[in-house]
């Protein structure tokens, strides 16, 4: 279920906004999809189980956000998403059932995140049990010789009862120091599991499906008891491992399974890119060739994006509530050449704006992981300032945009090249040559100085191809 404080699509739009530049009418229309989600979660009447989510088609050319977006978007719902390209589906060896490979991928990260969750929510309990298995590796309790299990002063058969009080109050102060973290370095001996062999494998297991092959594996890998290698290794690691072993104890899976398949189906995102490769160019139907192995392809997606039941290793979800958001260049295609029935799938289209020169300097200074935000905290890592003058960021923007109007035209991703080449050089002298506590300051001259060989570099290779 979603939760009652979700964000309105308002602010949805300002949190895509503090990452993705312009791009408005797409962010607009994936938001009002998101907030649908928790409308429809929070109708009371039967109708629910009819409104079905308005999947989505982003058109426009590469580098202008698509990605972004849907990528953003899953992490504001805090959904699972799966990002496929549709043009691998294409390729040789494809089979129709590797269309609900991303269902079931879907159905994975679901479950790692509710997994997640649930360790966390269980995190002090097992935290309190590792210390314990530590605390028992480094001061054994006084054991009956009898029963095994830790003495009381009555049952001590004669041991005195100081040497009882002064092992616990040893634990006790044990204890403690090992809530405060003080004896991490120290080695001890502890038990940690291991897989007991590598995993099984099944020989003419091409005839099985992918479902049940995984089942079959997980089957035989379950039926194979796990052992416990003893190891010594300091107090710090023991921690990390045994917190891990014992967080996992504490949550039971049957719960997370079911969890995480109503999760799926009721938030998962699966963004299906590069749709327009597996639209015929031609738009002409029958014959033979490239065409119809897309147009199968695209036959093949239909039942899942409309709405249909596909078999996990967790078991079986239905797609009918799941978000779809596709994306195309649709540079030689257009969207009418996808098959009428998927077209009828989509029937939100937002076509995305290609960048302009003033969209790169925006680019390059307002997100919060802007690219010169990133350098920057590189540099800092090593004790070195670097700061941008406004006219240097001015002649980044700049060249990138020429260089996507003479080259290819990919983007924002242009400004990682150009950024590459400028800063590169800095990068290797650090801190070899330029040492700690040093200032860069990025100029327009120098921008201009370093992005002379990369214009060479342009004409060369146009020259040799």
């Amino acid at each position: 279920m979603l939760s009652a404080n979700f964000l309105t699509p308002q602010q949805i739009v300002k949190e895509l906004d503090k990452y993705i530049i312009g791009q408005h009418e797409a962010k607009r229309n994936v938001a009002i999809a998101l907030r649908n989600r928790w409308r429809r979660m929070n109708v009371t009447s039967d109708i629910q189980s009819e409104i079905v989510p308005n999947n989505i088609l982003m058109i426009g050319a590469t580098g202008v956000g698509k990605t972004e977006i849907a990528r953003r978007l899953a992490k504001i719902a805090d959904a699972p998403f799966v990002k496929v390209e549709a043009s691998k589906f294409t390729e040789v060896g494809y089979v129709g059932r590797d269309v609900e490979s991303m269902v079931r991928d879907l159905v994975e990260q679901s479950v790692n995140m509710v997994k997640a969750r649930k360790k966390e929510e269980v995190q002090e309990k097992a935290a309190q049990a590792v210390e314990e298995i530590i605390l028992d590796a480094l001061i054994p309790p006084m054991r009956s010789k009898t029963a095994g299990f830790p003495v009381t002063t009555e049952e001590s058969n004669g041991a005195p009862a100081s040497d009882i009080e002064l092992n616990e109050r040893t634990r006790n102060l044990f204890r403690e120091k090992i809530k405060n973290g003080e004896p991490e370095d120290r080695k001890i001996d502890t038990h940690l599991k291991q897989n007991s062999g590598p995993g099984v494998g099944m020989i003419g297991a091409g005839m099985m499906d992918d479902v049940s092959m995984m089942n079959l594996q997980e089957m035989l890998s379950g039926m194979m008891p796990k052992k416990a290698k003893k190891r010594k290794v300091t107090v710090g690691e023991a921690r990390k491992f045994l917190l891990e072993e014992e967080a996992a104890k504490l949550v039971d899976m049957d719960e997370v399974k079911e969890e995480a398949i109503r999760k799926a189906e009721d938030a998962g995102i699966i963004f299906i890119d590069e749709i327009d490769k597996i639209a015929s160019g031609s738009g002409k139907k029958g014959g033979s060739g490239p065409d119809v192995s897309r147009e199968g392809v695209q036959r093949d997606l239909l039942p899942i994006v409309e709405g249909s039941t596909v078999n996990t290793k967790y078991g079986v979800i239905k797609t009918d509530h799941v978000l779809f958001v596709a994306a195309g260049a649709f540079h030689t295609a257009k969207p009418s050449d996808l098959i009428p029935e998927l077209q009828g799938r989509f029937p939100i289209r937002v076509e995305l704006t290609n960048l302009t020169k003033e969209d790169f300097v925006r680019i390059l200074k307002e997100p919060k992981n802007a690219l010169t935000k990133q350098y920057q905290a590189l540099f800092d890592a090593e004790g070195v300032t670097v700061s941008f003058q406004e006219a240097a960021i001015d002649e980044i923007a700049k060249a990138a945009f020429e260089f996507n109007l003479e080259m290819e035209n990919i983007g924002a991703r242009r400004l990682q090249t150009v950024m590459s080449r400028l800063l590169n050089e800095f990068l290797y002298d650090v801190p070899d040559k330029i040492f700690a506590n040093s200032q860069i300051e990025i100029t327009r001259e120098m921008v201009i100085e370093k992005l002379k060989g990369l214009v060479a570099n342009k004409d060369l290779s146009e020259y040799i191809l």
